[in-house]
């Protein structure tokens, strides 16, 4: 089976990390609940106000919408994985 493992990662404007990561529990995860093909997700955090939010799908990886305007410090990084090798 193909894995798919999906990364958004995003830095806050200044101080606004934790509404960042508001924005993200309250909004993206529940959207993302119940999607097809969805195994898994990671939720982290990291200095400089930075979110990353990770998802692991046996399809196409369902896309993480803009956070609203003002959460931002830089535009969003999106990538995506697809496994090779598991132990």
């Amino acid at each position: 089976m193909t894995t798919t493992a999906a990364m958004w990662e995003a830095r806050a404007a200044e101080g606004r990390g934790a509404a960042l990561e508001a924005w993200v529990r309250e909004a993206v995860l529940p959207a993302l609940r119940g999607s097809a093909g969805l195994v898994r997700t990671e939720l982290f955090d990291a200095p400089g106000d930075r979110v990353l939010l990770i998802t692991w799908w046996t399809g196409a990886p369902a896309p993480v919408p803009e956070p609203p305007a003002g959460l931002l410090g830089r535009p969003v990084h999106r990538w995506s994985f697809t496994r090779t090798h598991a132990e």
